[in-house]
């Protein structure tokens, strides 16, 4: 860590700072690791400081990311040159979660990371007799294993919340629950993880399962279990990636989670800008039916390994078995269709919304992939190797979701260049408004989202008429533009737009229960 000892000047920006409203001329010292003092132009000495001329650019929080599965350090890189500095994988979690912070340090990481505990993971291990390693390996590998979906008995399910506890009390940040890939558990098992969560003082963070609209029957709709659960208990419940799990659905949905909040439920939803998904082309509502009862046709699934995109069901349910584990692209709304645009961006304009990026994995194109000739194995598309040799640029032949680049800086181009949200606002639904949902549980999180003395030094500096995404569907991994300044905990990581390969500053954020 270079410069976490040593004075840094960011001098002349324009200083956002969403929790007290600054929006104004600053300058900014940095001294090991925090922020030591915000003051207008001039006012601090800048003797022994290294100094970066910021003027013409914002300074501001870095971003935190509750919804990151990138965690390698290659993946990283691209979330940095968005301007995250804080990737938190807590939809799907981990466990055991120090066997996943442990990696992390391990390899080292240019950004902070932390994980939840993982329902999904817990449930394979008590349900499917797994012995999880820590990380989401574990749950691609086994996502499509029937034994972890079905229903647990009362014994099973007070098993399952065990392991969630002693991962809570091993650093999970909150309780992640996969709820949408085993549509069919009982209600009462969610009410028993949401019971946990407030006892224990952190947030749950939900995949819903079918709404009652794609799946009559369902035990209960997907976005109903999550408002009644946080009624019933008193626990934080975030929704993660609204728009992805409601797609035509969402202004049934918003109305449902608004007026739980208008009731002072706590209940927090949080999008990407983005129509397609991505997951695992085992998950349950990939199947032949799961795609009829979204209104979806075969041909919208592309597989991110080969960029096949898939043209009859017998395909799909080859490459199911082959390796379900498997990362495929998914058309849930089309952004050039102007209602679904429209229903897009309302999720990520709702009152309190957290932008987040639903990041995904690195993906090798050269891995081996099943022709339609071949014998359906076991095989994977994952790439060790880009976990553990990382390279930069990233190279073409890698993909992944643009998102995983270009969440946060077309979230600005989106609602700030083009539907005229101020600027503070956008920043603040990336920055205060994810450290605020976590700080109860998390009490390092009270440093962090803000442009404050003392605070952590986690900043960005970026030119707001032209920062923006530059990834696509078929260049998923082109890193985003205009990010001059990225510091993580003092340490400048991207210094003029140029990426320093070497840092590994960052630092694992663990739960305190």
């Amino acid at each position: 860590m270079e410069n976490a000892g040593k004075q840094i000047l960011f001098a002349g920006g324009r200083v956002i700072d969403p929790e007290t409203g600054l929006d104004a001329v600053r300058d900014v010292m940095v001294r090991a690791g925090r922020i030591e003092a915000v003051a207008a132009p001039g006012e601090l000495p800048a003797a022994g400081a290294k100094v970066r001329d910021a003027r013409g650019l914002v300074v501001a929080p870095g971003f935190i990311d509750l919804h990151s599965h990138t965690n390698s350090l290659a993946g990283q890189w691209l979330q940095l040159y968005d301007g995250v500095t804080t990737a938190l994988e807590l939809e799907i979690g981990a466990v055991p979660v120090s066997a996943a912070a442990a990696r992390a340090r391990r390899e080292g990481r240019a950004a902070h990371f932390g994980f939840s505990a993982s329902w999904a993971v817990a449930r394979m291990q008590v349900l499917g007799g797994i012995l999880p390693r820590g990380g989401f390996g574990d749950f691609q590998d086994h996502v499509a294993d029937a034994p972890w979906q079905r229903p647990a008995t009362r014994r099973e399910i007070a098993s399952i919340i065990a392991v969630l506890d002693e991962q809570l009390h091993d650093g999970g940040i909150g309780i992640g629950v996969a709820a949408g890939y085993a549509p069919y558990f009982g209600p009462e098992e969610y009410e028993a993880v949401a019971t946990l969560a407030q006892q224990r003082g952190v947030p749950v963070f939900t995949h819903a399962r079918d709404l009652r609209e794609v799946r009559p029957d369902t035990p209960i709709d997907g976005a109903e279990e999550i408002v009644l659960a946080a009624r019933r208990t008193g626990a934080r419940m975030h929704f993660c990636h609204l728009h992805s799990s409601s797609a035509r659905h969402i202004p049934r949905v918003l109305d449902l989670v608004g007026q739980a909040q208008a009731d002072g439920v706590p209940v927090s939803v949080e999008a990407y800008p983005y129509g397609a998904g991505m997951t695992t082309i085992g998950a349950a509502f990939l199947d032949a039916d799961g795609l009829a009862r979204r209104g979806l046709q075969v041909t919208d699934l592309v597989h991110a390994a080969s960029g096949e995109r898939l043209l009859n069901l017998d395909r799909l349910e080859q490459l199911r078995r082959a390796d379900p584990g498997a990362l495929v692209l998914m058309d849930n709304l089309y952004e050039d269709r102007p209602a679904d645009f429209a229903m897009m961006l309302s999720v990520l304009r709702h009152p309190g919304a957290i932008i987040a990026s639903d990041a995904m994995p690195l993906t090798d194109t050269q891995a081996n992939t099943p022709t339609s000739a071949q014998a359906p194995t076991r095989t994977s598309t994952r790439s060790p190797a880009l976990d553990s040799l990382p390279a930069w640029p990233i190279p073409e032949d890698v993909r992944t979701h643009p998102r995983t680049a270009g969440t946060f800086t077309k979230a600005i181009r989106l609602l700030h260049r083009g539907a005229g949200e101020a600027l503070i606002s956008v920043i603040g639904r990336a920055t205060v408004a994810p450290a605020r949902l976590l700080e109860g549980a998390v009490p390092q999180m009270k440093r962090k989202g803000r442009v404050e003395a003392g605070c952590d030094a986690d900043l960005i500096a970026f030119d707001p008429a032209t920062v923006t995404d530059t990834a696509t569907y078929r260049r998923s991994t082109s890193p985003a533009s205009g990010m001059q300044f990225v510091v993580v905990g003092g340490e400048i990581v991207i210094d003029g737009g140029t990426l320093d390969t070497g840092a590994r500053g960052g630092r694992q954020v663990a739960g305190s229960v």
